[in-house]
Parts: C-alpha cells; sequence; structure tokens
C-alpha cells in the first residue's frame, strides 16, 4: 500500500514546473566623469557662480547696513534711558521715558522687518542655486546617456565614487564640452513659482 502512495506522490511533485536560471546581467561597461569638475570648470556654471557671489556680496552689505543702523539706534536709546533715571521725578522725566519707550517699540518693529528682510534675501539666494543646479542637471542627464552610449558603457559613476580608475575611463571632458554646447548659460533667478490651481467654480441649477 505505502509503494503505491509513494509513487502518486512522485508522480504529482513531478508535474511542478522547474523554475528558469535567473537571467544574468550584462558585464558592467563603466565610464566615470567628474561631477565637481564639470560643475566648476562649464561656461554657464562659471558665470553663474560670479552673479551668485555677487548675491551673497550684496546680502552681506545689506545685512551690515540694516545691523549697524539697528545698534547705533539701540545705543542711543540706552544712553537716553540713562540720561532719564538721572532726572528728578517729574513731568520732564515722565515725558523722556514715553519718548523712549516709543523709540524703543519703533527699534523692536524695525528689527522684526530687518531680520524678515534677510531671511527673503537668504531664501532668494537658495532657490536661486536650486534653479541653477536644477537648469544644469536637465541638460545632464541626456549627455550622460549620449556619452555612455558612445562608449558602449552601461554605468556611469561619479570619480568620487571610485577610489581607483583608469584615465582610460574618464569622459569628463566629452561631458563638458556637450554642456557648454547646450546651455552656454543658465537663468540665475530663483525657481519658478507654480501657479496656484483655481479654486472651484459652484456649479449652476
Amino acid at each position: 500500500m505505502n509503494k503505491f502512495l509513494f509513487g502518486a506522490a512522485f508522480a504529482a511533485a513531478a508535474t511542478f514546473a522547474v523554475p528558469a536560471a535567473a537571467q544574468r546581467a550584462p558585464q558592467a561597461t563603466i565610464v566615470v566623469v567628474d561631477t565637481g569638475r564639470v560643475f566648476s570648470e562649464c561656461t554657464a556654471c562659471r558665470a553663474a557662480t560670479a552673479q551668485l557671489q555677487t548675491m551673497v556680496q550684496q546680502g552681506n552689505a545689506r545685512a551690515q547696513t540694516l545691523g549697524q543702523g539697528i545698534q547705533t539706534e539701540g545705543q542711543s536709546i540706552q544712553q537716553g534711558i540713562q540720561a532719564a533715571q538721572a532726572q528728578p521725578a517729574g513731568p520732564a522725566r515722565t515725558a523722556s521715558e514715553n519718548s523712549l519707550r516709543q523709540r524703543a517699540q519703533a527699534l523692536d518693529l524695525r528689527q522684526n522687518q530687518a531680520n524678515q528682510e534677510i531671511q527673503r534675501l537668504e531664501q532668494n539666494l537658495q532657490s536661486t542655486r536650486a534653479n541653477v543646479s536644477r537648469q544644469l542637471n536637465d541638460k545632464l542627464n541626456p549627455i550622460y546617456i549620449t556619452v555612455m552610449n558612445a562608449h558602449g558603457a552601461n554605468l556611469l559613476l561619479d570619480t568620487d565614487a571610485t577610489l581607483a580608475h583608469s584615465p582610460a575611463l574618464d569622459v569628463t571632458n566629452e561631458v563638458l564640452a556637450a554642456l557648454n554646447a547646450a546651455a552656454p548659460s543658465v537663468s540665475v533667478t530663483p525657481m519658478p513659482q507654480q501657479a496656484a490651481p483655481n479654486p472651484a467654480q459652484p456649479t449652476g441649477r
């Protein structure tokens, strides 16, 4: 009886499909690119970097101007407080203290406005940097594919991701030349703002 059962079980097992061997990945053909050099030497990169540095310098100068004015006013108010405290109690001292209180409130408002202005300048700078990077990457991505295909490569690595490589694998010059041709300049402006969706209109009956 057991003989027939084992035979039936073997026959049933034999009907299962044998999985096919996994398809082997193609052998890697690698080229490398020095992206640090690309972003520092491309024509558009150099021009954009110069403009961004000017923006940084202008922002620092504006922050310094605002800070000096606020500091000067703060010192003047402090001196006024000390002078008022030296006065005898009376209408004159009260008037001085009220004036100083108003000046201090105005200075607080001025400080807040200055902070907001500097924050806007910083946000504008960050957005501009992001927009420059976006434009360059949009041009570089198809260039990478084109250069890979030209060399019959199926893998492109940044030189920073390698410990060592043969100079013959380096395609940085080709990428640079292609990027200079495709993007001789970029817009050094903040990221374009997406238009807000129109609110749903009520449907008429």
